[in-house]
């Protein structure tokens, strides 16, 4: 089968051995598969958790066409139509654990579509609502909310009831879009002011759950934008993986600063977030509540130029492979 794979000095469309389902295991039939940023580490080279090096199959969600199960698998069956996140998504076909597959809606969600969902609902389903403890009411701030995960978080925490969703994005155009995704105030964490912002539209109190993909460059104005017993959710470092941190705020404001990834969660664990995402989301994905853009679309063995667009940061939304 064709596959997009990691060489040395980048990424080539190569022919690679089918893979085999084992017991826990779905074997799906690709049709499109959709860019995450861990994808730029593991496609220069880098390790991403277990994943990475040389021969890597690249890609971390999808969907397609399900042709061939393992035998302890009874949640899907051949000829479904499915979405899927694990590894080796930028082939034509692709290895999924039999917790990580969901159906497809029958509602005219096609597979470009599809393939843009399951790691922004788990990721930020689990963000929100798990880690981040979020009760009905409460103000949520999504760092970094114009990124494809962003979008899902103020999405999800408006669907589960919060009182007031905040965005942020350093780009105004994006900031402009934010409030068709959730947000009822967006705001630019470049702006030295936007802590004082948050304060001043929660009434004085602060942000009840930050939820926060940029971390160093913002880790102490977070704080300063947080309540009193409030939450931090570190989910991403766009913003640099070492900055300075007030301890002294953090206790002041006993803030709870919670790290979160998927990168060391067992089988077992990713299993239960992909449960409880579907008890609380299935039905807004269903109606397409829940939903994310497609900035654009590329042939699977144009992968090196989606990657490339994805690098410079030119999209707004999913960049998506297709067959």
């Amino acid at each position: 089968m064709k596959a997009i794979v990691v060489v040395d000095g980048g990424v080539a469309y190569s022919e690679v051995a089918k893979p085999t389902p084992g017991p826990d295991q779905v074997l799906v039939d690709v049709r499109a598969s959709t860019l995450n940023r861990a994808d730029l580490a593991v496609a220069s080279g880098h390790a991403h958790g277990r994943v990475g090096g040389a021969g890597t199959v690249v890609g971390m969600e999808w969907s397609g066409d399900v042709v061939e199960i393992g035998a302890n698998v009874t949640e899907v069956a051949v000829g479904d139509r499915v979405m899927c996140s694990g590894g080796g998504g930028y082939a034509e076909f692709a290895l999924a654990d039999r917790g990580r597959v969901q159906r497809i809606p029958d509602n005219n969600v096609g597979y470009e579509v599809a393939s843009t969902l399951p790691i922004a609902l788990n990721t930020m389903h689990n963000a929100v609502m798990t880690a981040g403890r979020m009760a009905r009411g409460e103000s949520v701030l999504i760092q970094g909310a114009s990124s494809g995960v962003g979008l899902m978080g103020m999405q999800i925490a408006k669907y589960m009831g919060a009182g007031l969703v905040i965005g942020s994005s350093t780009n105004a155009g994006r900031r402009e879009k934010l409030t068709e995704f959730g947000a009822d105030l967006a705001i630019d964490s470049s702006d030295p002011a936007w802590p004082d912002q948050v304060v001043e539209a929660t009434g004085g109190k602060g942000v009840d759950l930050i939820v926060d993909q940029i971390s160093a460059g913002v880790a102490n104005e977070n704080m300063k934008a947080a309540a009193v017993l409030g939450r931090i959710v570190n989910v991403g470092r766009l913003g640099g993986f070492n900055g300075e941190f007030d301890f002294d705020l953090h206790a002041l404001k006993r803030i709870d600063y919670i790290g979160v990834t998927f990168r060391t969660r067992s089988v077992e664990e990713v299993r239960e977030i992909s449960r409880a995402m579907r008890a609380d989301l299935w039905d807004g994905v269903v109606s397409g509540e829940l939903h994310l853009p497609i900035d654009r679309t590329f042939p699977l063995s144009e992968a090196a130029d989606a990657l490339a667009r994805m690098k410079s940061n030119a999209h707004f939304g999913k960049i998506v492979l297709t067959q």
